[in-house]
């Protein structure tokens, strides 16, 4: 009877060791594998190696000239000389080509540190411009300006030629009783008054609180006023850092806009009763405020030689070549900007693994990153306006997968909390299995360092 029910017992312990070894086997095999699938952060896959080579990343630029030789430029005995087809395979040496870029990154530099102090375009879609008149004494002055034939004569057409740039929207509007907020000081020598240079500033912020259209605008708004000074500090003007009143009698703020004093001819006091008629000149005012324009988007006036003659019309207030430059600039900015934004998220992502990489956060990158290439292969094949249309994609796609919300999910979930979480539940069902196979192992050690009976 005892050899029965040994033989059971035997049979139970087996068992026991191979639903120990059968659990072990579960939870080390299907368990653990699924516990860590389920519980990683997920993070899909990025071109990291595309955005380290974007830093090393040469930018070339193809610009098509057109040499002319005017029939002055050449002497009359020379002319029949000159061997035109040689000339046109001969004329031009490496050694020329290599000055005229030199001269070219000397000016484009001197170019590029004062629009520092410009508008920068980069991501921005488009800009509000809001032109208003401010009447701060309109019980002596009558004002009357065709602002609406003045945009439409001056204004449009160069945001027409600047559309490949952004979106634009013009609108106006008249203030009463806007003052300045800085009193004017008087001068006896010229029987006027005037605001020095270091007043200016002061002059943005309490007449900025009435405009208020940048509080309802979607885009940036760029403010042009025309001020026409009350007649107790008639006539009014503005003074540079050396003291001498300034020929246009205005000034611009970057980023902001400009303003222009507009005085009252004295001769309209005579014999007038007040409030007094006043009609703008808009041809004197739009060309300080295109003047403006320009400058705010870093299209400064260049410094031609001697002689030198322009081509094409002046009536979109830019020239082609000027706009070619602002599109160059701009995709350069753009793609600094992009590649920056880039660089910076790889680096992030890189340091800390436990941050969520979504699939649309990747395809954003993936879209940043085959923009910035396209941007430099339009600017090597000269065309701008597409270079500046995938500079401006480059810099929407970095920075709206930079700023992702779905990066800070699980940011402040490292995964040391994560084992805290879960230890305490795993460890009851852990700590059975953990001495089944320690019993298991020190009885299979037993077992092989027991010695065999050899009758």
């Amino acid at each position: 009877m005892a050899a029965p029910g040994a033989a059971a017992t035997d049979l139970e312990v087996v068992r026991g060791k191979r639903a120990a070894l059968f659990f072990a086997a579960v939870v080390i095999v299907l368990g653990l594998p699924l516990w860590w699938k389920t519980t990683e952060t997920y993070r899909a896959p990025l071109p990291y190696s595309q955005i380290s080579g974007l830093n090393s990343l040469q930018l070339r630029l193809m610009v098509p000239v057109t040499v002319v030789f005017t029939q002055e430029s050449v002497p009359l005995d020379d002319q029949e000389k000159l061997p035109f087809t040689v000339v046109h395979e001969r004329e031009i040496p490496l050694k020329y080509k290599l000055k005229i870029k030199c001269r070219f990154q000397k000016a484009y530099r001197r170019a590029l540190d004062h629009e520092e102090e410009a508008l920068s375009l980069g991501g921005i879609q488009g800009y509000e411009i809001t032109f208003s008149l401010l009447n701060p004494d309109p019980k002596s002055h009558d004002v009357h300006w065709d602002i609406e034939g003045a945009v439409q004569r001056y204004v449009q057409p160069f945001l027409n030629a600047l559309r490949a740039v952004g979106n634009f929207s013009v609108d106006s509007q008249i203030l009463y009783y806007a003052v300045l907020g800085v009193n004017p000081r008087f001068d006896p020598a010229s029987s006027s008054y005037y605001l020095a240079a270091h007043s200016l500033p002061h002059v943005i912020n309490p007449v900025e609180s009435r405009l208020g259209s940048s509080a309802a605008s979607l885009y940036p708004v760029l403010n042009f006023l025309l001020y026409v000074p009350e007649l107790a500090h008639s006539p009014l003007y503005i003074q540079d850092k050396d003291g001498a009143p300034v020929a246009t009698n205005a000034f611009h703020s970057p980023r902001w806009g400009g303003i222009m004093v507009y005085n009252v001819d004295p001769k309209a006091y005579n014999g007038s009763e007040l409030p007094v008629r006043v009609k703008v000149d808009m041809v004197r005012v739009m060309e300080v405020f295109l003047a403006q324009l320009r400058l705010l988007f870093g299209i400064a006036q260049p410094q031609m030689p001697p002689k030198c003659l322009f081509s094409g019309s002046k009536s979109e207030g830019i020239m082609s070549w000027e706009l070619d430059r602002l599109l160059w600039a701009r995709s350069v900015e753009n793609l600094a900007t992009a590649t920056t934004t880039l660089t910076s998220l790889a680096q992030l992502l890189g340091k800390i693994s436990n941050i969520v990489i979504k699939d649309d956060v990747a395809s954003e990158v993936y879209r940043a990153v085959a923009a910035v290439q396209k941007a430099a292969e339009e600017l090597a094949s000269g065309h701008l306006a597409s270079a500046f249309v995938a500079s401006q994609e480059a810099v929407t796609s970095s920075e709206r997968a930079f700023f992702d919300p779905s990066l800070l999910h699980l940011l402040y979930f490292p995964d040391d909390q994560k084992f805290a979480i879960y230890i305490p539940l795993f460890l009851p069902m852990a700590v059975p299995i953990l001495l089944s196979l320690f019993k298991i192992f020190l009885e299979t050690r037993k077992s092989w360092k027991k010695p065999e009976k050899i009758d």
